[in-house]
């Protein structure tokens, strides 16, 4: 973080967090902020109060390879065996066009509207909850790239805040449209240094705030109930944390969830995770979610679901189905062990289905 940029609060401030923003759209490109009279409690809508989850992006890329999943020995649809062995939710990412030779997955689109909207149908069918993890990039997005979509790349700073809301608008309404509307959405991946590089990284604090602000007006315009997420890559980090909730909520930036990153190799020790969240969650109304995770599959959610006043809502871990300490082996077949943990863990912090 750059320390040029702290951010000092009055009192009027801290009144500003709690309202929203409707950005109306009018002519080519007219942006006008209303004050709407809502306060955030930070409640989780739509059923369930927490949240064991994992994300399976890559799923539909291995069934296209022809892999198979194993509960004792018999085929299963991967989401019907997570959810047998207790996560009730799903966060799936998407890119604006990974087909591009630059992009994701260049020609065949994995992670574009059409497979999100597939795999949406799926998650929904099985009775689980959907978070929607926007990248805003033809290809991963993370603190150290947040590359532009290839067709925003000439764009100015209005035609960049135009294009976040459409394109956010387009792929919410296109969901709610098939009747799977994601119960949460991410605006942006591990944004701590912002996105839309260079224009909208974080030293550029008021376009990035401006840059949220629209996307999140867009999804607000076509469900309201949907919960906000601002995630941030910094688990193990409290004073970085601090400094990106704080510069966004001083420029008016209004969401309803606080998600973390936690990977021992960047992001700090358990210890410094616990001391964080814990810090988190006695200083802002947001709910709390680890996000992304792998290893200490336990003590991460230990750490989660103890967090004062019930702050810690929801953990998912990234990628169990193929990824670092996976829950499935090469030939598909379940780890016992692994999967057994989940199980125990829905058990102890009454993890229900949706």
């Amino acid at each position: 973080m750059n320390p040029a940029h702290n951010v000092k609060f009055d009192a009027m401030k801290k009144k500003q967090r709690r309202a929203y923003d409707w950005i109306r759209w009018t002519g080519l490109f007219s942006l006008v902020l209303l004050a709407y009279p809502f306060q955030f409690s930070g409640e989780i809508p739509k059923g369930g109060d927490r949240f064991l989850g994992a994300d399976i992006s890559f799923l539909p890329q291995l069934e296209s390879r022809g892999m198979k999943f194993y509960e004792d020995g018999a085929a299963k649809d991967a989401l019907v065996i997570l959810k047998d062995q207790g996560f009730n939710a799903i966060r799936l990412r998407i890119f604006n066009n990974p087909s591009s030779d630059s992009g994701y997955s260049p020609k065949q689109g994995f992670c574009d509207l059409d497979h999100t909207l597939q795999m949406a149908r799926r998650i929904k069918a099985a009775g689980m909850h959907f978070l929607l993890d926007f990248h805003y990039s033809d290809t991963w997005a993370d603190p150290v790239k947040q590359f532009k979509p290839l067709a925003w790349k000439n764009f100015d700073f209005q035609g960049l805040q135009q294009a976040m809301h459409d394109f956010t608008r387009q792929v919410i309404a296109g969901l709610r449209d098939q009747g799977t509307a994601p119960d949460m959405v991410q605006i942006g991946n591990e944004i701590n240094h912002g996105l839309l590089w260079p224009d909208g990284k974080f030293e550029h604090a008021d376009t990035l705030a401006a840059f949220l602000r629209s996307a999140i007006a867009a999804v607000r315009e076509v469900d309201p109930s949907i919960r906000i997420m601002l995630h941030i890559a910094c688990g193990g980090q409290n004073e970085e944390s601090r400094h990106f909730l704080d510069a966004m909520l001083d420029r008016r930036v209004s969401f309803d969830l606080i998600g973390e990153s936690y990977y021992p190799r960047w992001h700090g020790t358990l210890g410094q995770l616990d001391s964080n969240l814990t810090d988190l969650a006695s200083r802002y109304k947001q709910k709390i979610v680890v996000v992304e995770y792998s290893s200490r599959k336990k003590e991460v959610n230990d750490i989660l679901f103890n967090l004062p006043g019930d702050q810690g809502v929801g953990t998912f871990i990234w990628e169990p189905l193929n990824t670092w300490e996976r829950v499935f082996d090469n030939k598909g077949q379940m780890n016992d062990s692994l999967m057994r943990l989940y199980s125990g863990l829905a058990r102890t912090y009454g993890i229900s289905p949706r």
